[in-house]
Formats: C-alpha cells, sequence, structure tokens
C-alpha cells in the first residue's frame, strides 16, 4: 500500500447561478455523479458541505466559482473515475455550464491519511499556470509519480524502435 494519495481540484466558472436555469441540469447530474464517485475502487475523499456537495463554497471572490476537490488511493483510480465511468457523460458538457479556463484542474500527492485543505489546493493551481506542471502540480498529461514510488527506472535514449 502506498503512503501518498493523490489529491484534485477542479474549478469551473458557472454561466449562471448554482440554483438558475443554466445550471439546473448540471446540479440534478451532481448527486448521481457523486455516488459514482464515491462507491469508485481507489475513493477516499471529496470535499463536501452538508448538501452533500461543494457548490455552497465560495472560495474565490467571484460567486459564480465552484470547486471540486478529492482525495483517491492513486493516479489509475482517479483516471478510471473521471474518463471511463457515468462522470466522462457530464465532463463532455462541461462546457454547457462552464467558462472555459485553463488550467482548471490540478493534481498533486499527499501523504496517506491527510485531507488538502481548499488554500493549498488554490495555491497547487496558481502554481501549475504559473509555472507549468512540476512535481508539486501537474496534470493527467504531464504527471509525476508519488514521491514514494520506485525511481530505479532506466530510461535508453541510443535504444531505437524494433520494427
Amino acid at each position: 500500500m502506498t503512503e501518498f494519495h493523490i489529491a484534485q481540484l477542479n474549478i469551473g466558472r458557472a454561466r449562471g447561478p448554482v440554483d438558475g436555469p443554466v445550471m439546473a441540469e448540471f446540479m440534478a447530474l451532481l448527486d448521481p455523479v457523486n455516488a459514482v464517485a464515491d462507491a469508485s475502487p481507489g475513493f477516499v475523499w471529496r470535499l463536501q458541505t452538508e448538501e452533500g456537495n461543494a457548490t455552497a463554497l465560495r472560495p474565490y471572490e467571484d460567486d459564480r466559482m465552484i470547486v471540486n476537490m478529492s482525495v483517491w488511493e492513486s493516479i489509475e483510480d482517479l483516471a478510471a473515475f473521471v474518463y471511463r465511468s457515468g462522470h466522462v457523460d457530464v465532463m463532455r458538457r462541461r462546457r454547457e455550464w462552464f467558462e472555459s479556463m485553463k488550467p482548471y484542474m490540478v493534481l498533486w500527492w499527499i501523504p496517506a491519511g491527510q485531507l488538502p485543505t481548499v488554500e493549498e489546493a488554490k495555491e497547487r493551481l496558481a502554481h501549475l499556470r504559473d509555472h507549468g506542471p512540476t512535481p508539486f502540480a501537474f496534470t493527467f498529461k504531464a504527471s509525476f509519480p508519488s514521491p514514494d514510488a520506485d525511481t530505479d527506472v532506466v530510461v535508453d535514449d541510443e535504444l531505437g524502435c524494433p520494427a
């Protein structure tokens, strides 16, 4: 069992008030998608209020900014939820409900048993925006191994294609 888990934050600027008509379908899909996350292999924790989600939190000055934060046992577990579960259908429709932002998502390693704070997550996202992917803050496309991963991998730049 790994000594580290993967934390993720994603943010979005809603195209309208959370309780308005533009966001109604997104809000209706939120509980079912969160239930899929909660039941997914490798799920550890997600940020939520008494309502069962984090849409009431306003960690940014902009009232239309929504955050989602969770912790998973591995990048593979998180990727399986994000790209190979019912979540992907909602994610494909992101532009219907949220304005385009880059970056809107960040990953980072945390010690197993620790929970990230929203302020820490915001710092990681800002670091990714300002410096690109690093071991401090990265993405699925440009990820880094956990601090306890076996780093004895040898990369042979001289090895050619066998074809």
